[in-house]
């Protein structure tokens, strides 16, 4: 595909995914198809892997569908978020990041090196820009679970700074 100009306006796109061990994959390709297609490919690699791991814990602790949401949010951010069935949000992400987050991550995956599970939520937080989660209460329309997101801004470049 050509190179794209990135998108100025918010956009959103959602895919409901069934409990398939087959979602996080479909979540991948959908995630591509849209970042290149609004111009934000440089996001790809991140957000796949990211999206990957939240897609991946939803079809393991939860038992019922989930949804991937695929947003742009103003100064050019992506918010992707997973709902999902199970209300039990995992820590550290039952609470805003704090501002050592990332350090304290980096303590956990140094003395975690032989883990072979486990580590998806902490990818997440080395990774992202930032992340969180909420509980999704009863409402009208019978939605309950959680919600996990994480955001991700490209990197400026040094003649963007300049500029």
């Amino acid at each position: 595909m050509a190179n794209v100009p990135p998108s100025s306006d918010p956009w959103t796109y959602s895919l409901r995914l069934p409990n398939d061990p087959r979602a996080a994959r479909i979540s991948r390709a959908t995630l591509r198809a849209v970042l290149a297609s609004h111009g934000m490919a440089e996001l790809t690699d991140t957000a796949e892997l990211l999206t990957c791991e939240l897609v991946t814990n939803a079809v393991r602790h939860s038992d019922g569908p989930a949804q991937l949401r695929i947003r742009h949010l103003c100064e050019n951010r992506l918010r992707v978020s997973i709902w999902d069935t199970n209300p039990t949000i995992p820590a550290p992400f039952d609470a805003p990041p704090s501002p050592l987050d990332r350090f304290t991550a980096l303590t956990e995956a140094a003395a975690s090196l032989d883990a072979t599970s486990g580590r998806g939520l902490l990818i997440v937080r080395l990774c992202a820009d930032n992340w969180g989660g909420y509980p999704l209460a009863d409402d009208l329309f019978g939605i309950s679970g959680k919600l996990l997101w994480f955001e991700l801004t490209p990197q400026q470049r040094a003649y963007e700074i300049a500029a």
